[in-house]
C-alpha cells in the first residue's frame, strides 16, 4: 500500500472579476494515484466545460472558468485525510 500523500502547497486566496477564469494550485508530497477531489462550498466539482482539473506530477489545478457572483464561495481541495481551502 502506498504512503499518503500530504499536501506541501496549499490553495491561496484568489480574487477574480465577473467573466474571468479563477485559478487554484496546490501541490503534493509526491505523484499519488490516490483520488483527489475539488469543492465548491459542498458541491464536489468535475472537469466540464465551466471547471478544469488538471494534474501535472505533484501539482493540482483547478480552473473555474468565467466566473460569476455565484462560484462565490469556499474552494476546498481533498485527498485522503489532507485538505486545503482558499
Amino acid at each position: 500500500k502506498e504512503p499518503a500523500a500530504t499536501i506541501v502547497e496549499t490553495l491561496k486566496d484568489v480574487t477574480s472579476c465577473e467573466g474571468e477564469d479563477a485559478v487554484f494550485e496546490c501541490r503534493l508530497s509526491r505523484e499519488t494515484t490516490q483520488d483527489a477531489q475539488w469543492f465548491l462550498g459542498d458541491v464536489p466539482l468535475q472537469s466540464n466545460e465551466m471547471n478544469e482539473i488538471r494534474v501535472q506530477g505533484t501539482r493540482h489545478t483547478l480552473i473555474l472558468r468565467k466566473v460569476t457572483l455565484d462560484d462565490c464561495g469556499p474552494i476546498t481541495f481533498k485527498i485522503g485525510q489532507h485538505s486545503s481551502a482558499a
